[in-house]
């Protein structure tokens, strides 16, 4: 195992975002900004720091799940289009990561707490829920996300705040977009979920038009971990 300072992580993570932004994957000052903060190698798995900066999937130790590839999380930020202020539900938390991305976007650190957005976050396998939730500790970022442990796929549970979402991101494949999502989504708010197979899946955008009506489109080709749940796959 290499160890790197704090000021070789910065520099692999300022070449990985200038690598995103030559191949067209990150555009917008907002994206590039939040992936230049957020610190990849303190949401990796302990002993692969050194790999936190390539642009690949890394396992999540032996729970089966993975970090996203850089590439696709900056895909994920762009279509969402995030604004300052709102309230974001991530469906699987893996490591912490991509929360830490949204919490940089609706609810940037230089700009007054009473214009925060929030991130409300679940993830279906505990012992992650435990790691992530240690990992956005210790980056700084529990007073803008909120984390759960549960089935994402019943959205948010009923004993917490009732809340319609602007924005929903769904980190792992589903057969279909799950129902109660759908009910916690804002009219007019957005959901980007990779849905398909087991092991292949397109990623879909999906606007809320009305109460039962919706508009969806195909950003991309896609391959995530399944989405574990009632209304996603079986174990």
């Amino acid at each position: 195992m290499v160890l790197l300072d704090e000021e070789e992580f910065t520099e692999r993570r300022r070449k990985l975002v200038d690598r995103l932004v030559k191949g067209g994957v990150l555009r917008s000052e907002n994206c590039i900004r939040a992936m230049n903060t957020v610190k990849r190698h303190l949401f990796v798995w302990e002993g692969n720091e050194e790999y936190a900066y390539n642009d690949h999937p890394l396992p999540l130790g032996d729970t089966g799940q993975t970090i996203s590839a850089p590439h696709m999380c900056a895909y994920m930020l762009e279509a969402l289009d995030l604004k300052i202020g709102e309230v974001i539900l991530e469906i699987g938390t893996g490591s912490g990561y991509h929360a830490a991305l949204l919490a940089e976007l609706i609810a940037p650190g230089n700009i007054g707490r009473e214009k925060w957005g929030k991130v409300t976050t679940i993830e279906y396998v505990k012992d992650l829920h435990t790691f992530a939730e240690r990992n956005l500790g210790r980056a700084g970022y529990l007073d803008r996300v909120k984390c759960l442990a549960g089935d994402g796929t019943l959205g948010v549970p009923p004993l917490e705040k009732e809340e319609l979402y602007d924005k929903i991101l769904v980190t792992a494949g589903a057969p279909e977009p799950p129902q109660p999502l759908l009910k916690q989504l804002k009219k007019g708010g957005m959901m980007i979920i990779p849905v398909g197979g087991r092991f292949f899946q397109q990623l879909e955008q999906v606007v809320k038009l009305d109460d039962d009506r919706y508009r969806s489109s195909t950003l991309m080709g896609c391959l995530f971990v399944p989405l574990l749940g009632q209304y996603g796959w079986r174990e």
